[in-house]
This record gives structure tokens, sequence and C-alpha cells, in this order.
């Protein structure tokens, strides 16, 4: 097989919302049990800490044994998924010539390392971000408030972009560049997580 590498350094240009649930056991039972094996679930949920749950509404940052946030490989694909998706129905994108585009990247797109970790700024730190959210059901209009980890503009991360099939690079970065106004992470529709990026080596 041979492999094609692009290594990438994001830069937040606006904070990002955590998107893993402060609970393990909402983790366990709603995110959790679609993982592959229970040694992946028993890591992830390991990674949350005890201290990490401070309610059952909240969402935030799995954290490695320093204390440092980070975020998980299979996080980036799931954007890429998503950015492909929307791209595809938009005029004139390269993605939307891309059959079977979750095939693709599940099987054909890789990130590397598993735990990619926030390089947040000297002097900046983990915030909250506390928002209403409204939801139109049967019983009328719901209004909610969520509350999420965030990680401050100016943050980094870098990670491997391994690919099985050279032809999707550019689709790639076409993903990447929807990020720059889409964003990551939770409440992304209000442009939470956009970033900008570059490419280091490939």
């Amino acid at each position: 097989m041979e492999w094609t590498e692009i290594k990438v350094r994001v830069t937040f240009e606006e904070e990002v919302l955590g998107v893993t649930p402060g609970d393990s056991e909402i983790y366990r039972r709603f995110i959790g049990s679609k993982g592959p094996n229970a040694k992946t679930l028993e890591e992830e949920i390991e990674a949350l800490g005890e201290d990490a749950v401070l309610e059952n509404g909240m969402t935030i940052f799995p954290k490695d044994e320093d204390g440092i946030p980070f975020s998980w490989d299979y996080q980036w694909k799931g954007f890429f998924k998503d950015a492909c998706g929307m791209l595809r129905r938009a005029d004139g994108s390269r993605s939307k010539k891309l059959k079977a585009y979750k095939k693709e990247i599940d099987g054909l797109v890789y990130v590397f390392p598993r735990k990619i970790p926030y390089q947040i700024p000297e002097g900046e730190q983990i915030g909250i971000c506390e928002r209403s959210l409204r939801a139109q059901t049967a019983q009328g209009d719901r209004v909610a408030l969520a509350c999420s980890e965030t990680i401050p503009a100016g943050t980094t991360q870098e990670f491997t972009i391994r690919i099985l099939k050279k032809e999707l690079v550019p689709y790639i970065t076409e993903w990447l560049e929807y990020g720059m106004v889409h964003g990551t992470g939770a409440w992304r529709n209000s442009g939470k997580g956009r970033f900008s990026f570059e490419i280091l080596e490939s």
C-alpha cells in the first residue's frame, strides 16, 4: 500500500466548544455504546476524569494525564464527513462529485495521533459558554440551557492525515476550507470553532 501524508496545523479563530458529555454514564449509554470495542470505550471514559462530571447537560473536552485537553482522531474524521455532506449540496464544489463519501473517508482517510492536544496560548485557559437552545416540539416551543467548556481563540492543533487514495488530497483541502467559515465542535452553526489552517508537510 502507498500512503500519502499531510501534516496540518489548525489555528482556531473563534473559541471551540466541547462536544463530549460531562456525565460519563451518558457518554457510555449514548456515545460509547457505538464504539467498536470495550477497551476503546473505557479509555475514552477514563479521559473524561471524575472532576469533569459537573452536570448532566454540560459538554467538555477530554483531558490527558497532565490535564491537557484534546480531541479524538475520529472527531476530525467526523468533521470531514460533515463538511463533505454539506459541500455536496453546493454548486461547483469538488465534493459534489465524490460518490459513497462516507465509505471513502471511513476506509481511506486516517488521522494521527489518536489524541490530538489543543495547544492553548500562554496565559489563556479553558472557559465556559452557556447559551439557550430552542426546539419546536409537538408540545410547543421549548427552551433549554446548554453549557459547554470552551477553548480560546488562538489555540492550535497539529495532526497528520494519512490517505490511501492520493486523489482525495484536494477534497481534504476543500473540507478544511469549509471549516474556515463553518467551524467545528459544538454550536458550530453559530461560527464557533472557525479556524484557519496551513499544510506543514505533504
